[in-house]
C-alpha cells in the first residue's frame, strides 16, 4: 500500500509521508460515522451551532500553523493561506448565527389544520475535495452538513495529506463528538465503494470534470444525493465604457490570485474591440510587474503550481493555442529553476476552437478575445461548455445587470470578481456541475425536506 506523499512545490522536495487507511480502518470509520450520526442529530441546533463557534476560535488560534501547512503542500502564497483560514472561521460564525433559523420548520398553508416542511439530516455525507483551497473547499460543505445534523467523511486530495489531518484535528478540538468529522486517507479507487456503502447517504465533490462524471455516475447508481462543483472557464467581459485602470487591476487579481489555480478565476477576457489594444497593453504591464518567488515571502505575487504535471499541462495548452493563432504577449516559457513555477502569461487574439478558449487553464494564464460589441461579447462568453461564474465590467451597472442575467453560469458579478461568500449560494451549470453550496440553499442539499400534514 503506497503512502500519501506531501511534496513542497516550491522546491520539489518531499515534506512527509502519510500511511493510507486500510480496509479495516475504513470499515471502522464508516461504523463510527453511522453510530455518531443519530446522537449528533439529536442535539439541539443551538448546541451544534456552539460547536461551530468553538471551531472558529480554534481556527483563529491556529491560523499560522494551518496556513503554513497549506503553503508548503500546495504552493499558495502564505498571505493567501492565512486569508483562507480566516474565511473558514468567518463561515463558522455565519452558520453558527444563521444556521439554526435555516433549520426551523417551514410552515405551509394547505387543507390540513397544520402542514409544514421538517428539515431533517440525511445521515452521513462523503466529501471528495481538491487541493487548491485545502481548507475552504472542505469547510464550505462540512459546516452546513454538520450543522444540519449529518456526519462527514473527508476524502481529500492526495497531495495535501497534512491539511487533511489538520481538518480532522480542528473539528475534534472544537468539541464535535467522535465520528462527526473524519479524515479518510484513501486513494481515489476507494471512492466508489464508499458511495455505495449503505451507511453513506450523500456525496459532494469539488474537482475536475472527469472526477465529477465518475462520482456522479457512482452516486446515481447507488441512488444517493450528490453535489458537483467542477471546472470553470469564467468570462471577464469588459465593455467599452469600463474604467480601464480599475478593471485591469481587478483582472490581475481575478486571474492570478492563488497562483491562478482557482475554478472561479477569470480565464477568458472578452473585451470590446474599441478598447482592446489599451486593455491588453495595461494588462501586460501589470502582469510583468508581478513578482515570482517563494510563496512564504509576503512580497511574492506568484508562487509555484501545485504539481509538475499541472505545470506541464498548462504549458502545453499555451503552446497549442499559439500554434493555432493566438498571440503570445508575455510569459509562456517554463522557468528554469527548482520547483513547479510557470510565469504569468498573457495571450491575445484567442478565438473559439483554441485550447485557451475551449479548455480550463488552471494556472497563471490569461486569454484575451476581442468582441465586436456587448452582444457579441455575451455570445462569446456563453460559447463554453463550462458555466461556473462570469463577470461584466461597465460604467453602467443597470446595463451590466441586464447582461449578467444573460450569462449562462451559476454566479454572475457586475464590476466585481467572482468569489464565494457564505451568504450567497455557489455552484455552476452545464459542465461546471450541479447543486449549490453555502447560504441557506447549501444546507438544504443534504437534508430531507419532509412534508408533515396534520388533520
Amino acid at each position: 500500500m503506497n503512502d500519501l506523499t506531501a511534496i513542497n512545490p516550491a522546491t520539489g522536495e518531499t515534506l512527509a509521508r502519510y500511511p493510507r487507511m486500510g480496509p479495516e480502518a475504513l470499515e471502522a470509520a464508516l461504523a463510527r460515522a453511522a453510530s455518531a450520526q443519530q446522537d449528533w442529530a439529536g442535539h439541539p441546533a443551538s448546541v451544534r451551532a456552539q460547536c461551530l463557534r468553538d471551531l472558529a476560535a480554534v481556527l483563529r488560534d491556529q491560523r499560522e500553523a494551518l496556513a503554513r501547512t497549506a503553503t508548503q503542500e500546495m504552493g499558495k502564497r502564505l498571505v493567501e493561506a492565512r486569508a483562507e483560514v480566516d474565511k473558514c472561521a468567518n463561515a463558522c460564525d455565519y452558520y453558527a448565527d444563521r444556521g439554526p433559523d435555516f433549520l426551523q420548520d417551514t410552515m405551509i398553508a394547505s387543507d390540513a389544520s397544520r402542514s409544514f416542511i421538517a428539515w431533517q439530516p440525511l445521515g452521513t455525507v462523503l466529501l471528495v475535495m481538491p487541493w487548491n483551497f485545502p481548507y475552504w473547499q472542505a469547510f464550505r460543505q462540512a459546516l452546513p452538513a454538520t450543522l444540519a445534523g449529518n456526519t462527514v467523511l473527508l476524502k481529500h486530495a492526495s497531495n495535501v495529506p497534512g491539511c487533511a489531518e489538520h481538518l480532522e484535528r480542528v473539528f475534534t478540538e472544537a468539541g464535535l463528538p467522535e465520528g462527526v468529522f473524519q479524515n479518510l486517507p484513501v486513494g481515489s479507487d476507494a471512492v466508489e465503494g464508499i458511495i455505495a456503502d449503505a451507511r453513506v447517504q450523500g456525496v459532494s465533490l469539488t474537482g475536475s470534470e472527469r472526477a465529477g462524471r465518475a462520482v456522479g455516475a457512482a452516486a446515481g447508481k447507488a441512488l444517493k444525493t450528490s453535489v458537483l462543483e467542477l471546472g470553470g472557464s469564467d468570462a471577464f467581459v469588459v465593455l467599452a465604457d469600463a474604467d480601464l485602470d480599475h478593471t485591469v487591476e481587478q483582472a490581475v487579481r481575478g486571474r492570478f490570485q492563488n497562483n491562478g489555480e482557482t475554478c472561479i478565476a477569470a480565464k477568458r477576457f472578452i473585451v470590446e474591440e474599441s478598447i482592446a489594444d489599451a486593455f491588453v497593453e495595461r494588462f501586460r504591464a501589470a502582469i510583468e510587474a508581478l513578482v515570482i518567488g517563494d510563496p512564504m515571502n509576503d512580497d511574492t505575487n506568484i508562487g509555484p503550481l501545485a504539481r509538475d504535471d499541472l505545470r506541464d499541462e498548462l504549458h502545453d495548452q499555451v503552446r497549442r493555442s499559439v500554434a493555432a493563432g493566438a498571440r503570445l504577449v508575455t510569459g509562456g516559457k517554463p522557468l528554469e529553476r527548482a520547483g513547479y513555477f510557470y510565469p504569468p502569461t498573457l495571450l491575445d487574439a484567442v478565438e473559439p476552437g483554441m485550447p485557451a478558449f475551449d479548455e480550463e487553464t488552471f494556472g497563471p494564464v490569461a486569454a484575451v478575445t476581442r468582441a465586436r460589441n456587448a452582444d457579441h461579447a455575451i455570445t462569446l462568453a456563453n460559447r463554453s461548455r463550462f458555466g461556473l461564474g462570469g463577470s461584466v465590467w461597465t460604467a453602467d451597472p443597470v446595463r451590466g445587470e441586464a447582461l449578467a442575467r444573460r450569462l449562462e453560469c451559476g454566479c454572475a458579478f457586475v464590476n466585481g470578481i467572482v468569489k464565494s461568500d457564505p451568504r450567497l449560494p455557489f455552484g455552476g451549470v452545464k459542465d461546471s456541475g450541479y447543486g449549490r453550496e453555502l447560504s441557506e440553499l447549501g444546507i438544504r442539499e443534504f437534508q430531507n425536506a419532509k412534508t408533515i400534514w396534520v388533520g
